[in-house]
């Protein structure tokens, strides 16, 4: 039997999600690795990680797996290589997702186009023009003959980036993809089957839970509904007191930033009484939203590009079923990131673990204030593992 890896956000789990696990469990064990408590999208998390991690183990994972916060609030580059750096160090051998085009063929010959040393050349010709990145990456991948449109799809773009991480972690990975079915990636869309994750997220903010209920598992379904949920609206001001606090210095050391986005958003700072005023301030043409919202994010939180090791340095357990346990038993001690069940286990580990560790521990305490009903700090403490 194989051992499926599915990188996630779960944000929430919904119908969809589920349908993926579903269709992977028919190979071989399913290891979910997810997003922590911030998200890539520049948001908090809709419910908690170990909520989370408790959904997919009711829904048929095995092993659910931690993305730490300077990773699961990154580029899709780096999302992307993070979650297979975890997913094969804990033995997957194949890597499942969700595509617009639901083949691998277009998407493994886009990802060899993407690498190729005619594109470097072809990209900064669109660049030049004033083009995003993303769109400029879209035409010249075409020119050199990736399938029209191909790149226009969040989860095609995310398919290839996995598959461009694992030609340097392990080229031997293998992949499948299902045809995303129903709404298509931010949708609000109320009307289909597989309603998406941005309106299930609405709905919870406003309080209809039966229109949730509808396109939960029904394995799942009650947790959600009798969950506190969390809303960056009600951080809002903390966001904008800690950003009026760091200096462009710290603000340079940020993540993602180029032509001088630093300076763009200490003045922004220095004016704006609300998150939208200060998105639309930073906001030029070249960058999308959610990596602006992630940039303030990670200003709130003090992510330190210099001292940030490039894949996760340690391998969290959020949760197992038995298949899960001794999946764990089985490779942790070849495991080439150390593979952590306890806390008490990563701060026994490297510098980096530690610094990783504590960013988590501050971004967890940062976000236990943006519930209905505020949480105190050292969640990553309380919070047990999911034994399924």
């Amino acid at each position: 039997m194989a051992c499926l890896g599915i990188i996630a956000e779960f944000n929430p789990l919904h119908s969809g999600h589920n349908y993926l696990i579903q269709e992977a469990r028919k190979h071989g064990t399913v290891v979910c690795a997810i997003s922590g408590n911030f998200v890539q999208r520049g948001d908090t998390a809709i419910f908690e990680k170990q909520l989370r991690a408790e959904a997919a183990l009711k829904c048929g994972a095995d092993l659910v797996l931690e993305m730490p916060v300077c990773y699961s609030m990154s580029t899709a580059q780096s999302f992307a290589k993070a979650g297979v750096s975890l997913l094969n160090a804990i033995g997957c051998d194949t890597i499942m997702f969700g595509s617009e085009t639901g083949e691998t063929g277009p998407l493994l010959k886009t990802a060899q186009i993407l690498e190729s040393e005619a594109f470097s050349k072809k990209l900064p010709i669109y660049l030049e023009q004033g083009l995003t990145f993303a769109k400029a990456r879209q035409l010249a991948a075409e020119d050199l003959g990736a399938q029209k449109g191909i790149l226009e799809g969040a989860n095609n773009n995310l398919g290839i980036e996995y598959i461009l991480a694992a030609r340097q972690i392990n080229p031997d990975i293998k992949f499948k993809t299902l045809k995303r079915i129903g709404a298509m990636h931010d949708s609000l869309n109320t009307a289909d089957t597989f309603v998406s994750a941005t309106l299930l997220r609405e709905k919870i903010k406003q309080g209809d839970l039966a229109f949730c209920q509808k396109h939960f598992p029904k394995e799942v379904g009650k947790i959600f509904t009798n969950a506190d949920f969390s809303d960056i609206g009600r951080i809002e001001n903390a966001i904008l007191a800690v950003l009026r606090t760091r200096s462009l210095d710290e603000l340079s050391l940020l993540p993602d930033l180029s032509e001088g986005l630093e300076n763009k958003l200490a003045n922004a700072i220095k004016t704006a009484t609300s998150l939208d005023t200060l998105y639309n301030d930073i906001k030029v043409k070249r960058y999308t939203l959610a990596r602006i919202r992630r940039l303030v994010l990670s200003a709130f939180i003090g992510i330190d590009t210099t001292i940030l090791p490039k894949i996760p340095p340690y391998l969290r357990v959020l949760g197992f079923n038995k298949m899960g346990e001794e999946l764990i038993k089985q490779n942790a001690k070849h495991s080439p990131i150390p593979v952590c069940l306890r806390c008490s286990d990563i701060q026994t580990l490297s510098p980096d673990a530690q610094y990783v560790f504590t960013l988590e521990n501050r971004a967890t305490d940062l976000y236990a204030l943006s519930f209905k009903n505020p949480l105190p700090c050292g969640m990553e403490y309380t919070r047990k593992i999911t034994k399924y």
